[in-house]
C-alpha cells in the first residue's frame, strides 16, 4: 500500500530545510519537479520514482489535523504548515525514505510527524534499479483503461494530489480505482469527487478478493480493471449493518445569480450553515485539508480568476460545533452564475434533526439568495460524516423546494397541485412564489414514491426546467 507521511510544522519548509530533508536518500538520488513545481520527486539515477513531496500548505483552519488524521494528533498552533510525502510501492526503501524526509523536516522546524511512529532521520540507501514504464508516476498501476492508487490511510481525504489525479485520469479517458484495506474510510468530499462508474473504491475483502466500497459488489481484476464478477454482495459490506441512531441531514441546492461585478458568492452556503448550526463555516479550500479561513470575498475572487472554467470547493465547520461539511461547484451557465451546493450535517440522535427549520431556511434562500431547487434528505449514517466500506441507510427525502423562476415556467396552477398527500407551502413574493413540498420525516421509504410522483408531474409540464435540477 502507498504510505502517506505528513509533517506538521510551525515554520515554513523553505528551500534549505526541504533540501536537507530530501538528502535523506543521499547524494545519488535525483530531484525532479512535476505539476509546475507543485510536487517534488526523489528518483533513482535510473529514473524510478521513490517519494513525492507536495507543496507545503499553510493551514489556518482549526481541527483539520484532528479531523483527517485522528483525535490523538497534536498539531502546532495555528497557522501551521502541512507537508505530505507519498512513498511509492515499487521500491521497499521508499517508505522509510518518506518517513526520514518528514522526520528531518520536524527535527529542523519543530512540530510533529504523522503517523507518530514514522518519524526517523536515518539515511536510507536505495538500490539503483531500472524504472518500470509509467506515464503516471504518481499512481501505483496503470492500464489502458484504469489508474490504480493503493492506500492504507485510515481516513482518505480529497487531497490536492488525488484531485489532480482524478482530473488527469479523466483527461486520459481512464477510470481511477482507489484500493484500500477494509478499515479505511473516505471523507464526503472524496466520495463526491469519486462519483460513480467508471471510478471505484475497491476494498480488500477479509475473506479474499475485493468488493466495491460504495455498492458492495464483488470485484475481480479483469482486462486491466476491477469489474463485478458474479452479481453478489460481499459479506463484509453487509456485516455489522444494524440500524444506527446516528443521522446525516443533507441539503442539495442550486442558486443562480445575475453575472454582476458586485456579486459575492458563498453567501447562500453561509446562510444555510448559520440557519442550521448558529454559526458560519470556519474554513474553505479547493481540497483537503481545508486551509483558508471562511471568506466569501476570497472565494468569489478565486471563482472569477478561474472563469469560464468551473470551480470546486470544500467548506468545513468549527471542530467544537455540529459536524458539518459542504462541497460547492461554481459555474457559468446561460442563466447566470450557478452555485451547486451539498451541505451535510451529522447528528448523534434522530430527535436532534432540525426538520422544523427547513421551511424557513428555504424561504431565506428563495428571497435572499436566488434558490432554484433544493432537495433535503435524511439517512442513518455516521455522525462524524465519514464513509465506511459498509452498507448504511439510504437517503430518505424530507422536502423539495422549487424556486419562483421554475414555478413561473411550469405554471403555478400545475406546480401548486402535485399528486402527493401534503400540499406545497408558498414562499417568497405572493406575486411570484416559490413552492416548498413536504415529503416525509426521514423515516418513511415511501417518501421516494412521493418525490418521484412530484418530479414526473413537474417534468411533464411544457418547457419544464426540472429535468436539469
Amino acid at each position: 500500500m502507498t504510505r502517506d507521511v505528513i509533517a506538521l510544522t510551525p515554520k515554513m519548509p523553505d528551500q534549505a530545510s526541504l533540501l536537507a530533508a530530501l538528502h535523506a536518500g543521499g547524494p545519488d538520488l535525483e530531484l525532479t519537479a512535476t505539476d509546475d513545481g507543485a510536487v517534488i520527486q526523489l528518483r533513482t539515477a535510473a529514473g524510478r520514482p521513490l517519494v513525492s513531496v507536495e507543496a507545503p500548505l499553510l493551514v489556518h483552519v482549526p481541527g483539520e489535523a484532528e479531523r483527517l488524521l485522528g483525535a490523538e494528533t497534536t498539531a502546532p498552533g495555528l497557522p501551521y504548515w502541512w507537508t505530505e510525502v507519498r512513498a511509492s510501492t515499487a521500491t521497499p526503501e521508499a517508505e522509510p525514505l518518506a518517513e526520514s524526509v518528514c522526520g528531518r523536516l520536524t527535527m529542523l522546524l519543530g512540530g510533529t510527524t504523522w503517523p507518530s511512529a514514522a518519524a526517523r532521520t536515518a539515511r536510507i540507501t536505495v538500490p539503483d534499479e531500472p524504472p518500470a514504464t509509467q506515464d503516471f508516476p504518481t499512481v501505483d498501476a496503470l492500464t489502458d483503461s484504469t489508474a490504480v492508487v493503493l492506500s492504507d490511510r485510515p481516513l482518505l481525504p480529497l487531497t490536492t494530489w488525488l484531485s489532480d489525479t482524478l482530473r488527469a485520469t479523466a483527461q486520459s479517458n481512464r477510470a481511477l480505482h482507489l484500493v484500500t484495506p477494509p478499515h479505511v474510510r473516505l471523507t464526503l468530499p472524496l466520495r463526491t469527487a469519486l462519483g460513480g462508474a467508471p471510478n471505484r473504491w475497491v476494498v480488500q475483502d477479509p475473506q479474499g478478493g475485493y468488493y466495491d466500497g460504495l455498492s458492495g459488489a464483488r470485484l475481480g481484476w479483469q482486462g486491466g480493471t476491477f469489474a463485478p464478477i458474479d452479481g453478489t454482495l460481499a459479506d463484509a459490506f453487509t456485516a455489522g449493518a444494524a440500524p444506527t441512531e446516528h443521522r446525516q441531514l443533507a441539503l442539495t441546492f442550486r442558486a443562480v445569480h445575475a453575472p454582476d461585478e458586485r456579486l459575492v458568492l458563498g453567501r447562500a452556503l453561509e446562510a444555510a450553515w448559520r440557519h442550521l448550526t448558529g454559526s458560519p463555516p470556519v474554513g474553505w479550500g479547493t481540497a483537503e485539508p481545508v486551509n483558508l479561513p471562511w471568506s466569501p470575498q476570497q472565494l468569489t475572487e478565486l471563482a472569477r480568476d478561474r472563469a469560464p472554467a468551473s470551480t470546486q470547493l470544500v467548506a468545513v465547520g468549527a471542530p467544537d460545533r455540529r459536524p458539518a461539511i459542504a462541497t460547492q461547484r461554481i459555474a457559468r451557465t446561460t442563466a447566470g452564475v450557478a452555485e451547486e451546493i451539498t451541505l451535510t450535517l451529522g447528528y448523534e440522535r434522530p430527535q436532534d434533526l432540525p426538520l422544523a427549520a427547513l421551511e424557513s431556511l428555504a424561504a431565506t434562500l428563495v428571497t435572499e439568495h436566488g434558490l432554484t431547487t433544493m432537495l433535503t434528505t435524511v439517512r442513518a449514517a455516521r455522525a462524524d460524516l465519514t464513509l465506511p466500506p459498509r452498507v448504511e441507510g439510504p437517503p430518505l427525502p424530507v422536502s423539495f423546494t422549487l424556486g419562483p423562476r421554475d414555478v413561473k415556467t411550469i405554471g403555478l396552477p400545475r406546480a401548486g397541485r402535485p399528486p402527493i398527500a401534503a400540499q406545497p407551502r408558498h414562499l417568497g413574493s405572493p406575486a411570484s412564489p416559490a413552492l416548498h413540498y413536504p415529503l416525509g420525516d426521514g423515516t418513511d421509504p415511501s417518501a421516494w414514491k412521493a418525490l418521484q410522483a412530484l418530479g414526473a408531474h413537474l417534468k411533464s409540464a411544457a418547457g419544464s426546467p426540472i429535468s436539469r435540477a
